[in-house]
């Protein structure tokens, strides 16, 4: 019921005690006779949890003390600064300024599934799952899993036209403050030169710290840094692999594939404490010394999680990570540093939300983002994906803004390191947007209405897709100081824009002073009535996709 971690991280004593103390069980601790007796990739599913996990413990116990010298400097980082490891502490977290006033920032999922370029980035998990497209894909071009796996992939993956600085100039030119990639994602492949793997881009593959890399091109840029750690998943992500005859079964590969158990998952639309996968102290503490180990080397002002941080077995080691990487960010910055999570998984107050390709319906009071993929498909390049047009991202920009939020807009390169030219197409229209709207856009915050109009946004993640398209009735509202700004997400077609909440009946006799549409030369009239601010526009628009009127009131300093 309790097992007992040994002193050196790896070395476990698979020990299960009576509260006495006077009891103990020791579960068996070979390497799976049965499996080697049939094959080594002869499945593996019905073997204990304990001693899967034992695989992998065993495998990675080359990295036991450099793990353990970066969890003691956690330890020690949560005792010496303003943050301790636990809620109370740690719900006093304040949300940077910088990032309030970003508004925009970019996504990379880049790694090795952009080799097959099949399905979505899930291909590690779904190239193992017999009923998948993705597994009947795999057979017919590469062969039987237990001959061609996952990890054969990664000699083809070669980035050899990676060129960070072209990256960075891009992101830029976007319009993006900050920029994410995916440091390591589920299938356990890390994309930076890590101390605890020798899984790496910087070792495999590419032969490069693409992390390392990137970072310094848009710290040159101008841009904050991020990094995302989807490796707390790979405890279960291709635990399907143990199913079946395949590689994933053979501990040869085990510091690759990790202990690949059986997804609990829980029921869908509840809590993460309603999954009861099977997750050991030596994971969820090797987790912890990955995570911080990013922190360590790329000093990231934002490191983004997915879901599977709120999994009960995690959360202890999550507070552990949190009160390092806040006290840590302080120390090599002027600011404190951003974790996102979703879902459940850390107390509100404590980091900032992010939904899953989904919006709000309303004003957020704390702060939070959107994280969605220009992609439609998938989240990492497959050659037929589709793409959301530059329209699409400008106007759920403006939606989110106006309530409280980021946007986080995700790409995918291909495994040569190329970003797809539509992709390209899309980041660069949103940009030109932003030169000429920016100034609604950025360093703004909220006003007391987020907006008008007939259309409703159809909130909560997976929902982004789901709102209808926009009208010029359509309003959303910023402040920045005392200017107003009103973002109209159409053109009318009878020359004259109308925003009702700015009507006089509406704001109690406050009278506008000015109105200025952003982009244009033209000195627009209006007119302050009962029933809205109607203003005369000029006969062509300046742009396309949403306008912004920037607005101040008689009496206040624009």
């Amino acid at each position: 019921m309790f097992p007992v971690k040994a002193a050196c991280f790896g070395r476990w004593v698979a020990v299960t005690a009576l509260i006495c103390g006077v009891l103990a069980i020791v579960p068996r601790a070979t390497d799976a006779q049965a499996r080697n007796s049939s094959g080594a990739s002869a499945a593996t599913a019905s073997e204990e949890p304990m001693v899967i996990d034992q695989v992998w413990q065993r495998a990675s116990a080359k990295y036991d003390e450099a793990r353990a010298a970066i969890l003691e400097g956690v330890d020690r980082k949560g005792r010496e600064g303003p943050f301790r490891p636990d809620w109370e502490s740690l719900e006093r977290y304040e949300v940077p300024e910088w990032y309030k006033d970003a508004k925009f920032g970019i996504f990379i999922h880049w790694g090795v599934y952009s080799v097959p370029a099949f399905g979505n980035e899930w291909y590690p998990r779904n190239m193992y799952r017999e009923e998948s497209d993705e597994y009947k894909h795999h057979i017919a071009t590469y062969g039987a899993v237990d001959k061609f796996g996952y990890k054969d992939f990664v000699p083809l993956f070669k980035a050899e036209r990676f060129d960070p600085g072209a990256w960075a100039r891009l992101f830029k030119e976007a319009g993006a403050k900050y920029v994410v990639p995916v440091a390591e994602h589920h299938d356990g492949f890390a994309m930076y030169d890590s101390d605890l793997s020798d899984w790496t881009a910087a070792k495999m593959g590419p032969h490069r710290d693409v992390i390392g890399e990137l970072a310094k091109a848009v710290r040159t840029a101008g841009l904050h840094f991020g990094a995302s750690s989807h490796r707390v998943e790979h405890n279960f992500f291709l635990g399907v692999g143990r199913r079946i005859a395949s590689d994933i079964n053979d501990p040869k590969y085990a510091a690759f594939y990790g202990p690949a158990h059986n997804w609990m998952e829980a029921k869908q639309g509840t809590p993460l404490t309603n999954d009861f996968t099977f997750v050991s102290a030596a994971w969820t503490a090797d987790w912890l010394a990955r995570s911080s180990e990013i922190v360590e080397k790329y000093h990231p002002d934002i490191m983004y999680f997915d879901w599977w941080i709120g999994q009960a077995a995690v959360r202890a080691d999550l507070t552990r990570f949190a009160a390092f990487y806040y006290n840590t960010s302080l120390e090599y910055g002027d600011h404190v540093g951003v974790i996102n999570y979703k879902d459940y998984a850390i107390e509100e107050h404590s980091a900032v939300l992010d939904l899953e390709r989904g919006q709000l319906a309303e004003i957020r009071p704390l702060y939070w983002q959107t994280d969605t993929s220009v992609s439609n498909k998938s989240w990492g390049y497959i050659k037929d994906d589709t793409f959301k047009t530059a329209q699409f991202v400008v106007q759920q920009l403006i939606d989110i803004v106006s309530k409280n939020g980021n946007l986080l807009l995700n790409i995918g390169p291909r495994s040569d390191g190329t970003i797809p030219e539509e992709v390209q197409a899309v980041l660069r229209d949103v940009g030109s947007w932003l030169k000429v709207n920016g100034e609604a856009i950025y360093g703004t915050r909220p006003w007391n209405s987020f907006g008008e109009g007939p259309t409703k946004v159809r909130a909560g993640s997976f929902h982004d897709t789901d709102t209808a398209g926009y009208t010029a009735q359509d309003f959303r509202f910023t402040v920045k100081g005392k200017t107003l700004y009103a973002m109209e997400l159409g053109w009318p077609s009878g020359g004259q824009a109308v925003v009702r909440s700015l009507g006089s009946s509406a704001m109690n006799g406050q009278t506008i002073g000015s109105v200025v549409l952003l982009g244009s030369d033209a000195k627009v009239a209006f007119e302050q009535q009962a029933d809205g601010l109607r203003i005369q526009l000029p006969a062509e628009a300046p742009g396309k996709y949403a306008y912004a009127f920037r607005i101040v009131f008689d009496g206040a300093a624009p």
